[in-house]
């Protein structure tokens, strides 16, 4: 019986789980309160972002000139990155929580 060949995912995968378990790190399966409280944060947080999109749309065409709309990107980069990574944190939390 042949095994068909495996995809990059698939390898990078097998490669990840290897080095965790010579790391000692433990895989344990995510329980059902872990995996609903992860789903109403991400549910939060994907509303969060699409708040903040709808209001840096509205203000960029308010933006009068391309020095506003640079100030405007910069905080919109600076808000996705703060929101994703309080997401993130979270979801981490929940993740290592017993």
């Amino acid at each position: 019986m042949t095994e068909e060949p495996k995809s990059a995912f698939e390898l990078a995968m097998e490669r990840l789980r290897k080095k965790d378990r010579e790391e000692g790190v433990e895989e344990r399966p995510l329980r059902d309160e872990q995996r609903s409280a992860i789903a109403e944060v991400r549910k939060v947080y994907d509303a969060k972002l699409a708040e903040r999109e709808i209001f840096h749309r509205d203000a960029l065409r308010k933006a009068r000139d391309a020095d506003a709309v640079a100030v405007l990107e910069d905080e919109y980069r600076r808000d996705r990155e703060r929101i994703t990574s309080d997401r993130d944190r979270k979801v981490a939390e929940i993740r290592t929580s017993s």
